[in-house]
C-alpha cells in the first residue's frame, strides 16, 4: 500500500512542473471537467499554503482575472507572484480578516483546499473536516457573488450529506468529484457549487409577509 510521502506518478510531475503538491493536479481535473473558473473571474483561495492550487489558478486567468489568497502558513513559491496575486498569511474565520477579505471583493469563485489536522482515527478526523467546512460555507455565504461557484475538500464517512444539502440549498447545482490525483487510501473527494443563489432578503416593515 502506497504510502503519503511516497513520490508517485503526481508527486514527480508536480517537481518536473514546477509546483510546490501534487494536489495541483486534483483541481486541474476538477476545471478541466466542470469550468469552474474563468478567466476573468476574481478568485479567493482559502487554504492557499504551499500555493500549487494558487500557481494553477494564475495559469487559468493568464493575467485577465485576479487572485485572493489566504493561509495561516507561508507559502512555498520559487518565483515572485504576478501582480494580480495578493497573499497574506492569517486566519481566514478571524473577523477582521474576513472584513480585509470583504474590501478585495466580490468574488466569482471560492477555491479550498483546506483540511483539518488529522489525527489517523476517521470518525474523528471526519468530524474536524465537517466542521472546517461548515465554516468555509459560511465564509462564501458572506463572500462569494450570486452566480459564484465554490470548491471544498471533504473528508467522507462523516457527516458529508448535510453540507450536500446545506450546498444544494445555496447552490443552483452540486457536483461530487473524486479526481484521479487524491490517492487510493485517501477518503476525501470534492463538493463542487456551482450558481450561487441569491440571498434571500429580510422582508421590511413595508412588505406583506406569507
Amino acid at each position: 500500500m502506497a504510502k503519503r510521502d511516497t513520490l508517485d506518478f503526481y508527486s514527480l510531475k508536480a517537481q518536473k512542473e514546477g509546483y510546490p503538491a501534487r494536489s495541483v493536479y486534483k483541481l486541474e481535473e476538477i476545471q478541466q471537467k466542470i469550468k469552474v473558473i474563468k478567466p476573468k473571474d476574481h478568485v479567493l483561495d482559502i487554504g492557499a499554503s504551499p500555493g500549487s492550487w494558487s500557481l494553477y489558478v494564475l495559469k487559468i486567468l493568464k493575467g485577465q482575472g485576479k487572485l485572493t489568497a489566504i493561509d495561516l502558513k507561508p507559502l512555498n513559491l520559487k518565483k515572485q507572484p504576478p501582480s494580480n496575486y495578493d497573499f497574506f498569511q492569517g486566519d481566514v474565520f478571524d473577523k477582521e480578516n474576513q472584513d480585509i477579505l470583504r474590501e478585495k471583493g466580490p468574488y466569482h469563485v471560492i477555491i479550498s483546499d483546506a483540511a483539518p489536522s488529522t489525527t489517523g482515527n476517521r470518525t474523528i478526523d471526519c468530524g474536524r473536516s465537517y466542521s472546517l467546512n461548515e465554516q468555509i460555507l459560511s465564509v462564501g455565504d458572506a463572500l462569494l457573488e450570486t452566480g459564484g461557484n465554490l470548491i471544498i475538500k471533504v473528508f467522507q464517512g462523516g457527516d458529508e450529506k448535510i453540507l450536500l444539502e446545506r450546498m444544494q440549498q445555496s447552490f443552483d447545482k452540486v457536483k461530487i468529484l473524486k479526481p484521479k490525483a487524491v490517492r487510493k487510501i485517501s477518503f476525501e473527494t470534492y463538493f463542487i457549487g456551482l450558481g450561487k443563489k441569491a440571498n434571500n432578503p429580510e422582508l421590511t416593515e413595508d412588505e406583506p409577509s406569507s
